[in-house]
């Protein structure tokens, strides 16, 4: 997990978010921003600039590197400082609370505001920029120098998204979207993965989900990476989450995505529930959802 930085807020000025913000204008352009460019990128002076670039690097929102010339980049922290003044600006959060969640790709904290709101830190690309470069649709065709590009997409795919399934389909309200984070009503739940359901609610449970699968689907997407680990399973029914993956269903490969979807939570109840879900005819689930005419699991008994 990236270290929370919602405690250095307090001791940044504005003109420390000037110098933020100038190194991420530059990496637009380049990984490591040029020193010499960073006065007329952040509107500062140079002598400022050398100010500000001693006190962010010792908090470690900046790093520093030697090539040819000497070169600065925003880390995680530092991205993370400037998407959490623009939610302070804007009054979407109050304060920035316990994790809730840490992924590969993703960091959630609890944040304050006027209700119970969950503040998720997209990661793509941090540690493993290259991989997701290949493997997501909205950074294959370009050409790009940074990480942030990347988790900002997944930030903006994942809104967009939930903006488009809200309400109908049982994910998180989306609240509000900036840079690489996304601000969203906290769920009640257990991750799916952490639960031990009783055997006659098994089967309920799964068919719950393919219920949304469906609905989400009949707006127009295919969640893409449906597994038991971002599904939450509540007294009030089950929530799915994490959409930044997710891909419209005229997409050429949608219905081969939706297949895998089915095919992964399958795998997941017959492994844990063992001959409690029986053989289905995958299938048939598959054309039914896509067809608007999903039936119950029962109906798709092989």
């Amino acid at each position: 997990m990236v270290r929370n930085v919602a405690g250095l807020m307090a001791e940044l000025e504005p003109e420390d978010f000037y110098l933020l913000s100038g190194v991420e204008h530059g990496m637009r352009f380049s990984e490591w921003v040029n020193r010499e460019k960073l006065p007329s990128l952040s509107n500062l002076t140079a002598e400022e600039v050398e100010y500000r670039l001693d006190r962010c690097a010792t908090r470690e929102l900046i790093e520093r590197k030697t090539i040819q010339y000497e070169g600065y980049t925003l880390t995680a922290e530092g991205y993370d400082a400037l998407a959490l003044r623009a939610f302070a600006e804007r009054d979407t959060i109050e304060g920035v609370g316990a994790p809730l969640g840490v992924g590969k790709e993703s960091d959630v904290l609890e944040v304050q505001s006027y209700r119970p709101l969950a503040l998720k830190f997209h990661r793509e690309g941090y540690t493993n920029f290259r991989e997701v470069m290949r493997e997501r649709d909205y950074t294959s065709e370009n050409q790009h120098v940074s990480w942030l590009y990347t988790a900002r997409k997944a930030a903006e795919r994942e809104y967009e998204t939930l903006e488009s399934l809200f309400p109908t389909v049982s994910v998180p309200r989306p609240i509000d979207q900036n840079r690489h984070a996304i601000v969203m009503d906290k769920f009640d739940g257990i991750e799916l993965h952490r639960t031990k359901l009783p055997d006659e609610q098994a089967v309920g449970v799964f068919d719950l989900i393919l219920r949304e699968i469906a609905a989400a689907y009949g707006i127009g997407y295919v969640h893409r990476d449906m597994s038991e680990y971002n599904v939450a399973v509540s007294e009030s029914g089950v929530m799915l989450f994490d959409w930044p993956q997710a891909v419209p269903t005229d997409h050429d490969n949608a219905r081969e995505f939706l297949r895998r979807d089915i095919d992964n939570l399958l795998s997941y109840f017959n492994r844990k529930y063992p001959r409690l879900i029986p053989d289905l005819d995958v299938s048939a689930i598959v054309e039914s959802v896509a067809a608007d005419d999903f039936q119950t699991v029962r109906d798709h008994v092989a």
